[in-house]
């Protein structure tokens, strides 16, 4: 079952069309990876699906709902929260505030129960509690942006290029906390420049060029295209 369908989606940015009839789907539980260069509509789409950017023309359903003329808010709570690129946490507050925070369309009386769960799932956060979010490293800021995102417990998690300016060692580790989320059923729509990382992790991924999807399949196979390794993999 497809947790997101989008059919023939077009968006952009005043005159400038950027999205032009994209099509994909994401599959409920799995990870779908999203590749392509700079300027190609990756992060463009995922505003898109979040009602961030309106969409012009073609459908969004998220669990067989249209959502295309939804305002963000009510997106989020229906289930789809995003990690922006450049994670862009409050850094002039606290890890503590930063997560509570994610959890603010939340009515029920269970997210301080998911905290700590999330804590558990992201310890280095615990210890970091009470400091501000700003001290944190890029890596654990990443951290705490995901964190932040799924106290608003997301069917549909969106994550715009978490490795972007981590260093080796630490893109490793936040790859493997996407793989441990997922694990937890949050199906995952990753945007993410390292496409060798991207597609070794993905259930199935598309490539987009121009705004439209060029290639698709699973994350193995399109590891193995001619095309997509002398393209983005640098083969």
């Amino acid at each position: 079952m497809n947790l997101l369908e989008v059919s023939g989606l077009h968006s952009g940015y005043g005159k400038i069309e950027i999205l032009k009839g994209l099509k994909l789907n994401v599959p409920a539980g799995k990870i779908v990876s999203l590749i392509g260069s700079n300027g190609a509509g990756k992060t463009t789409f995922l505003m898109t699906i979040s009602g961030i950017v309106r969409a012009r023309k073609g459908t969004l359903l998220f669990d067989g709902k249209p959502i295309e003329k939804l305002p963000a808010d009510q997106i989020v709570k229906l289930g789809i929260t995003q990690v922006p690129e450049g994670r862009r946490i409050f850094q002039r507050l606290t890890v503590e505030e930063n997560l509570d925070l994610g959890a603010y369309t939340r009515c029920d009386k269970e997210w301080q129960k998911d905290r700590e769960e999330l804590l558990s799932l992201f310890p280095i956060l615990k210890t970091r509690l009470k400091g501000l979010a700003g001290n944190l490293s890029g890596g654990e800021q990443q951290m705490l942006a995901m964190a932040r995102a799924l106290m608003a417990r997301p069917k549909l998690l969106l994550l715009d290029e978490p490795s972007l300016g981590l260093a080796p060692k630490m893109v490793e580790t936040v790859f493997s906390f996407i793989r441990r989320i997922n694990e937890r059923g949050i199906t995952i729509l990753l945007v993410e420049q390292n496409a060798w990382k991207a597609l070794e992790l993905a259930h199935y991924a598309y490539v987009i060029e121009s705004g439209k999807i060029h290639l698709e399949g699973a994350g193995c196979e399109l590891l193995a295209n001619p095309l997509v390794k002398s393209s983005y993999l640098g083969e």
